[in-house]
């Protein structure tokens, strides 16, 4: 296991120190299996941050975001859900080793 700095929700405390390898280990601690589709959410997330120096700020922003960026099949909240159960934002911003979404519970 990889060892980076988390906080008490899990998300990394520097961004920077993110791997696919830390991106699948904190997936598996939710029982996800990390497929070409949950990749291609991440990545987006990734390049979001590094554009906009932040996380997309609430689940409608994200979802905004994501059909913006890669069609209204993709930018879906069911699509969405079904990757990263619970809060979509939040869940896979986790996973890619981003800040927590201000807005989200």
């Amino acid at each position: 296991m990889t060892t980076v700095i988390r906080n008490n929700e899990g998300f990394l405390e520097d961004a920077s120190a993110w791997t696919k390898d830390v991106a699948r280990e904190i997936a598996a601690e939710d029982a996800m299996d990390l497929s070409e589709n949950h990749w291609e959410i991440i990545m987006f997330l990734r390049d979001f941050y590094k554009e906009h120096e932040m996380s997309p700020p609430s689940n409608r922003l994200f979802v905004k975001a994501v059909k913006e960026a890669l069609g209204e099949e993709k930018g879906n909240s069911i699509y969405l859900m079904q990757l990263f159960p619970g809060t979509p934002a939040k869940s896979a911003c986790r996973i890619a080793g981003l800040p927590r979404p201000t807005n989200c519970l």
